[in-house]
């Protein structure tokens, strides 16, 4: 009996890893500077939740479906400089429909791009959406002439992104509440619609996927339309948020995704996966990040604690499927 009660329990610690280090990284660093819990530094958690997990949740889809896409770095530069640049021309309203929709273009461009380069292993993708987060960085710089641009610059209003990026409702962020918002759709659509489940499939077996009947190229480029219009939103939160654009904002948010995703305990190799895990490793990413700040740990110490993260949660992924 004594034996059953520890394997489970062992179980059950293995399945909720990602909560247990949230607890952890709480406790010690409350310990060791008691201001972490403070109201101030709790709201600022909730800020710094802004467009990360935008960018990670497009991530997931991605990864579940057995690629991986470093091309987001350029969709969110390029989708926030243009939207910005369009408020003057299209209003706000306008240049919010026209950042997603960009940014849905984006994806599918990608996945567009991928299929008819033949690229469905992940070594493929990641050099070709490499290269495309080249030329997308390289517009948007075109675009800007590298200079800053500022959302105060615009000649038309722009409160509906002033909303997006400093309004809360209690102490809730209005940008973590339409990122709920998103969550519950994208979890019902992976998760309860054909399409949804064919991403899994796909990333479970391609091969099988195509004796199967399933779209498998059609199904690819769903998986980086709807990464495309994920980090538009996370574009337009992160402008919002800092009120500036410029052609290098996506900087760090291909990997900080991946990292999310793959600490949420989504395996890289495809197949499985949840939004909702990946929503605990963007948590647990900040909060990382907070504490390292609270505590006046060096940018280096940081990289090398990501780094470290990234390392450990790969191995215990390679872990469970021994």
């Amino acid at each position: 009996m004594k034996k059953i009660n520890a394997n489970s329990a062992l179980k059950l610690l293995q399945q909720n890893l990602v909560l247990c280090g949230i607890l952890v990284l709480i406790v010690v660093t409350a310990i060791v500077e008691p201001k972490f819990l403070g109201a101030a530094n709790l709201n600022n958690i909730l800020r710094q939740l802004g467009p990360l997990p935008f960018a990670a949740l497009g991530m997931t889809f991605v990864i579940i479906a057995g690629f991986i896409d470093l091309s987001n770095v350029g969709v969110i530069s390029l989708v926030g400089v243009l939207t910005m640049g369009m408020i003057s021309f299209l209003g706000q309203v306008g240049a919010l429909i026209f950042g997603i929709l960009l940014g849905a273009l984006l994806g599918y461009l990608n996945g567009l791009i991928l299929t008819k380069c033949g690229a469905m292993t992940q070594a493929e993708v990641l050099f070709i959406t490499y290269g495309m987060s080249s030329v997308y960085t390289a517009l948007a710089l075109l675009y800007t002439k590298s200079e800053t641009l500022r959302i105060t610059s615009s000649t038309k209003p722009y409160t509906i992104f002033t909303t997006l990026g400093s309004v809360s409702i209690g102490i809730i962020p209005v940008s973590l509440i339409v990122f709920l918002i998103v969550l519950v759709i994208m979890h019902f659509f992976l998760t309860r619609t054909i399409w949804g489940r064919s991403i899994s499939i796909l990333g479970g077996n391609k091969d099988a996927a195509f004796l199967a009947g399933f779209n498998v190229e059609g199904t690819m480029r769903l998986a980086y339309t709807i990464e495309g219009i994920m980090a538009a939103l996370a574009s337009i939160m992160l402008f919002s948020r800092v009120t500036t654009a410029t052609a290098t904002s996506g900087s760090g948010y291909e990997t900080n995704a991946i990292l999310c995703v793959v600490v949420g305990g989504t395996t890289l190799k495809g197949g499985k996966g949840s939004v909702l895990r990946t929503m605990l490793g963007v948590v647990l990413i900040t909060m990382l990040g907070n504490c390292m700040n609270m505590l006046n740990l060096s940018t280096y110490m940081q990289t090398i604690m990501r780094g470290a993260v990234l390392v450990i949660a790969i191995w215990l992924d390679n872990r469970k499927e021994l």
